[in-house]
């Protein structure tokens, strides 16, 4: 039987999960909503707000990495674990986003505030790994000599790598205890040093959309 040659290629088995996972991932966060009823108007817009940020983390993640997968070869043994390590984190987001947004009643203020304050830690962990993830993709794509994208391409990969790199160490800083109490209007610091991937990402592709897409117009 003659093989057949010519047409499209069968998507990677781990690209599949992967948006299966960040799915489930987005699915998961809108039932916490509907499991969890609002007490007051003002919690319907805490909730809302939360799962906008949710998903908006999740959203962000995978268009960075469905870019960076359309280049990096998959069967790598490098490419592969991080994926796995990647999906891992990014299926938790919503478990430890929903344990510093909902608080059990039959806890006591003292004790909701550790629970918050340690799945915001381990939540500022989760970004800043997926972080370093995606700036090691971005690093293994902008290697001259495995020519995975054009020359004049490397260097936007490059910048890429740094950036995630910075913001993931910003991400990673939140984890100490003082960002937890210390407070701007009400709200721990840490929680603001959440935003800066968020803004960097969807203001530089405002601005500068080759930066974010990479690719040359």
């Amino acid at each position: 039987m003659q093989q057949q040659t010519g047409g499209a290629h069968p998507r990677p088995r781990i690209e599949t999960l992967a948006d299966l996972i960040f799915g489930l991932s987005l699915s998961i966060g809108s039932i916490a909503l509907i499991a969890n009823p609002p007490k007051s108007t003002g919690e319907i817009t805490t909730h809302i707000l939360a799962f906008a940020y949710t998903f908006f983390v999740l959203i962000t993640a995978w268009l960075i990495y469905t870019t960076y997968m359309s280049v990096l070869p998959i069967e790598t043994r490098t490419v592969t674990f991080l994926n796995v390590g990647l999906l891992l984190l990014v299926a938790i987001v919503p478990y430890l986003l929903n344990g510093v947004e909902v608080a059990s009643p039959a806890l006591n203020p003292a004790e909701v505030s550790m629970i918050q304050n340690y799945s915001s830690q381990l939540f500022a962990l989760d970004l800043g790994g997926i972080l370093i993830i995606l700036a090691t993709f971005a690093h293994v794509i902008s290697l001259e000599e495995k020519r995975l994208v054009a020359p004049e391409l490397v260097t936007l990969f490059r910048n890429g790598r740094n950036r995630m790199a910075i913001l993931a160490v910003l991400t990673l800083l939140s984890v100490a205890p003082q960002f937890w109490e210390w407070t701007l209007l009400g709200v721990p610091i840490r929680l603001y040093l959440w935003y800066p991937p968020l803004i960097s990402y969807w203001v530089g592709r405002a601005v500068r959309p080759d930066s974010r897409t990479y690719k040359l117009a």
